[in-house]
């Protein structure tokens, strides 16, 4: 492999966790009186922590968005993933096999808080692959599209992020990997590659099973 580490997203790429905790943020705006639908919901918040999103949360509702909202939210969210959260389909043999290549030096870089990343990768059974490397945008001075996350998982992992590949599935995960000088796959199992691309991903693929094949081809001669 043409890399020394790769760092992975954690919703949408390790798990499928997405419609799950925008059914809940839609049943919660809903009783705040904003209606959407799951994917009306997914179109705005995907790729976004909830809070970035408060200034329009407050004017389509007419309410603040106080700390209890957003515990009260954090509680129905982590309860409906513990009991539906699913692997993304191929992710445990994928992390797996790259876990293998680069000798361990895997991390998930996650803009969702710690507490939900670990229950969920802990739930898939992925928790083995990265106990000890995964690190929350909510623990950095910023989260994505900054590169912060990332930056950080490499310097643990005693590797520039120049020589890491990124695995993500949105435009502002693929601005933080970019920003943060990896190279960046973009998983993108319902199309829109182009928007990806677009965002700087360098590669595009529609199932986890191609991910190591996608490492292992990258051609990485304009960074050289």
């Amino acid at each position: 492999m043409k890399f020394d580490a790769v760092l992975f997203d954690c919703d949408g790429v390790l798990v499928d966790s997405e419609p799950i905790t925008n059914g809940v943020l839609r049943d919660m705006l809903a009783e705040q009186g904003w209606r959407l639908s799951v994917q009306e919901c997914m179109d705005i918040f995907v790729g976004k922590a909830v809070i970035d999103e408060c200034a329009r949360i407050e004017a389509e509702t007419g309410k603040p968005l106080t700390p209890e909202w957003m515990a009260e939210f954090r509680v129905r969210r982590n309860v409906a993933l513990d009991a539906q959260v699913a692997a993304i389909a191929g992710a445990v043999p994928a992390v797996v096999a790259v876990h293998a290549n680069v000798q361990g030096r895997i991390a998930c870089a996650s803009g969702a808080d710690r507490a939900k990343v670990e229950m969920q990768l802990q739930k898939v059974g992925l928790w083995p692959y990265f106990d000890g490397r995964v690190f929350s945008g909510h623990e950095m001075p910023r989260s994505k599209p900054h590169p912060d996350v990332y930056l950080a998982a490499a310097q643990a992992l005693g590797v520039p992020a120049s020589r890491c590949a990124v695995v993500e599935d949105t435009v502002t995960g693929i601005a933080a990997g970019v920003a943060a000088g990896a190279t960046v796959f973009a998983y993108a199992p319902a199309g829109q590659g182009d928007v990806l691309i677009q965002a700087g991903a360098h590669q595009v693929f529609t199932h986890m099973d191609a991910l190591y094949a996608c490492l292992l081809g990258a051609d990485l001669r304009q960074r050289a």
